[in-house]
């Protein structure tokens, strides 16, 4: 019996420390995206309609996961890590306490997040090189919703 126990808690152990599986978001022969979660007790659905998109300045995307904590209040930051320098980009307040601005604002523990739809942003040309950005979404009590680290290679 406490063998049964003990096998699950070994598990976790051994998966943990291996880490999340990298995932793909989009490939051709310009641009590469992958990202992998950067939070060790939680994995993160995302995909992109297309690559191309990226370059328009408003791309459909897909973004899943299950709550570990309730979001009266959501932030989401995103770092450009250059030259092994974290560069902010973008912060700012999506959800707030009285005012829910998108449909999973006040979402609970352990509800089903999903959000399909389009996302704007401006238009940059993407520059060659390698770039590694990290996008944070956390909750009013500061506790980690989703955290990913995006790995961006364009040629």
């Amino acid at each position: 019996m406490k063998t049964f126990k003990a096998a699950p808690l070994i598990f976790l152990l051994i998966y943990t420390s291996i880490g999340w599986p990298t995932h793909s978001v989009c490939k051709n022969s310009h641009l590469e995206i992958y990202y992998i979660s950067c939070d060790p007790l939680q994995d993160f659905a995302f995909t992109l309609d297309s690559c191309s998109g990226l370059t328009t300045g408003s791309v459909n995307i897909r973004a899943a996961t299950v709550l570990r904590h309730s979001i009266r209040e959501l932030f989401v930051t995103v770092n450009l890590f250059f030259n092994g320098k974290s560069i902010p980009i973008f912060s700012r307040q999506l959800c707030e306490q009285n005012h829910p601005n998108l449909s999973f604002c006040g979402k609970k523990k352990g509800e089903h997040v999903y959000y399909e739809g389009p996302v704007s942003f401006r238009s940059y040309d993407i520059p060659h090189g390698d770039f590694n950005v990290t996008v944070e979404l956390f909750n009013g009590d500061q506790h980690t919703i989703v955290c990913t680290n995006f790995t961006i290679l364009s040629r």
